[in-house]
């Protein structure tokens, strides 16, 4: 689809047309020219939106669909679009469908199922079989299928021999592990954070001593076999100072944090609604704001919308048996301008690629065609008519938002909502 973006502000630090407004020819998926008033006289289509900034395309690295096995929560086909209108033109999909993405086979059937999208999905395959855990799934025929990462969804390595094996092998083919931090003994039984709301409600809580634990043992372990290394999604301000310094000692370490746990406290659970049952669990003001200096240091890497959709008969249940999870692809851009800077939103999602082995196209002429449409500036109230997925289990619903995604051009493709 060969288009004409007019009076676009380019938001991209890597651009000579950073801050600027300008027009972006696009013939045959790469930016042709770049200027201001920009003849037509091929007649492409042009796009005119209000307030439109460009920046290259976002990346989210931990998406759960459920394609093979839970269809009814949401499909690869829905979510690539769902992604697309959210502003996403990549994601890392997570393994924890049924089967559980464990070997080359499983990563051929989800990369086929996505091509021809505009929104590219790059699989993660499970660490361990069937993450379960105890030993090592194929890792380099996965590798060589095309996952960009290995790790156990949501669980933790307890055998800490594994990861240390796991983190020695990889080295031979450079990938990346992803391991999930938290003491599932010190979790016990625990559903939301520990702490004042916990007591207050009488549910049993899960101590930050949990994630801190783990992210001390594999940052250990990290040191020993010289590996790298990706935590995902961390919550508590003591994970944020642990990273910071082994970051400072050397060691190749990355980590995110996830969308609502920079914007939502554990002050929400006060009505026992399961939306916002997530793992990690929400945490205090404290931890929220020791997330909030981590990004804006560097120590965190990258923000998730760590998009996992749930049935709503495993939500509509007892606090204490209902399931973790929220959407939050649709809410992702407009939670986080009202918590950060916007050009800190853009860099946080899409330096991410860089970690995950994913090309990153810089806004130039002659380079891939790989943008997100976005206007930072509009105000709205996210309600259920926002929700594009086939679950429905969103922790920003009736929150707050600040900014609008307008769509994605990738692949060829324009995608606007």
């Amino acid at each position: 689809m060969n288009i004409i973006i007019r009076e676009a502000t380019i938001i991209d630090s890597t651009s000579e047309f950073h801050h600027q407004k300008v027009d972006v020819l696009i013939e045959d998926g790469s930016i042709a020219q770049i200027g201001t008033s920009l003849a037509n006289e091929a007649k492409f289509q042009e796009v005119n939106l209000e307030n439109l900034h460009l920046s290259q395309g976002w990346f989210d690295s931990s998406v759960s669909l459920g394609e093979p096995g839970f269809e009814d929560r949401e499909t690869i086909t829905n979510g690539l679009q769902v992604a697309a209108k959210s502003g996403f033109t990549s994601i890392a999909l997570q393994p924890n469908s049924y089967p559980i993405i464990d070997n080359q086979s499983q990563v051929n059937f989800v990369r086929n199922k996505a091509l021809g999208f505009a929104t590219e999905l790059f699989p993660i395959g499970a660490l361990t079989k069937s993450s379960e855990g105890k030993d090592m799934a194929e890792l380099y025929d996965m590798k060589n299928a095309g996952a960009v990462a290995f790790g156990d969804y949501n669980k933790s390595i307890e055998n800490a021999n594994v990861l240390k094996i796991a983190l020695q092998y990889v080295q031979d083919f450079d990938a990346l592990v992803i391991t999930y931090p938290q003491d599932s003994d010190i979790k016990g039984n625990g559903v939301v954070n520990e702490g004042i709301v916990s007591t207050r409600l009488g549910l049993k809580g899960i101590p930050n001593l949990a994630e801190e634990l783990q992210v001390a043992r594999n940052l250990f372990l990290l040191e020993y076999t010289a590996g790298k290394l990706h935590i995902p999604t961390i919550s508590t301000a003591k994970s944020v100072e642990l990273i910071r310094k082994a970051k400072a000692k050397g060691l190749r370490v990355s980590c995110s944090a996830s969308v609502h746990h920079l914007v939502l406290t554990d002050e929400k659970l006060e009505g026992f609604d399961t939306r916002y049952k997530v793992s990690p669990p929400l945490r205090t003001e404290t931890d929220r704001k020791g997330l909030i200096d981590g990004v804006l240091d560097g120590t965190i890497d990258l923000i998730t919308s760590d998009h996992n959709p749930v049935d709503i008969e495993y939500k509509k249940m007892e606090f204490d048996t209902a399931k973790n999870g929220t959407i939050g692809l649709e809410s992702a851009f407009g939670a986080l301008l009202t918590v950060l800077p916007l050009e800190i939103v853009i860099q946080k999602l899409t330096l991410g690629k860089a970690i995950f082995s994913i090309e990153n196209n810089s806004i130039k002429k002659g380079s891939k065609a790989n943008f997100t449409l976005f206007n930072p500036e509009v105000e709205s109230t996210f309600s259920k008519a926002n929700i594009l997925s086939k679950s429905k289990n969103s922790a920003f619903l009736n929150t707050k938002q600040q900014g609008t995604v307008y769509g994605i051009y990738n692949q060829k493709q324009l995608i606007l909502k």
